[in-house]
């Protein structure tokens, strides 16, 4: 496993991160305002759109995944007390888990309410399972109850990168921001 800077994350990982949090900020809003919305044109538009985002996440998590597991993210610093680094790496391996199951999931319910998801309308991508209303209730459930644990968890990351920054100022929030130490 290759070691990145001791104090600064690289160039893709930084990029990785931003740009899930981009697509993780665009599609929860929607995903919550189109869920209200009555049948018509709008809705499967923005439903389109939904999906669209979420098989990039999915997309994007895979790969990030597999880039981490060859490149080692800088130590944490030193100072940091045991149980902040095992709440670190928790909250880490919580996140990417959350990134790979809700777009699955979404995948799963699309695929078993009988809605074939076509990623940026061009690519029809296989279902997942055989249409099930029941199965495709259930899985609304366990999606909409996989996205609000992610928007908790990334709440307390947020939380956490602004306590290190403002109150603890000891450089972590730093290290995703910039290639360059600091």
């Amino acid at each position: 496993m290759r070691q990145t800077s001791s104090t600064t994350y690289t160039g893709t990982a930084i990029a990785f991160h931003w740009l899930m949090a981009l697509l993780i900020f665009a599609a929860f809003p929607l995903g919550v305002y189109m869920h209200e919305l009555p049948l018509s044109p709008i809705k499967l538009r923005l439903y389109s759109y939904h999906k669209w985002i979420g098989i990039t996440v999915l997309v994007l998590a895979t790969l990030r995944v597999l880039w981490r597991t060859s490149h080692r993210p800088p130590a944490l610093p030193a100072s940091l007390p045991r149980w902040q680094q095992i709440a670190t790496h928790a909250m880490h391996h919580s996140l990417y888990l959350l990134l790979l199951l809700i777009p699955l999931s979404g995948w799963l319910m699309s695929s078993a309410k009988g809605f074939q998801t076509v990623w940026f309308g061009i690519f029809p991508l296989p279902d997942l399972v055989a249409k099930d209303k029941a199965l495709g209730d259930l899985l609304q459930e366990v999606h909409e109850v996989l996205n609000f644990t992610l928007l908790g968890l990334v709440s307390l990351h947020i939380l956490a990168a602004l306590k290190h920054h403002f109150i603890d100022r000891d450089g972590i929030l730093l290290r995703i921001l910039s290639t360059h130490p600091k």
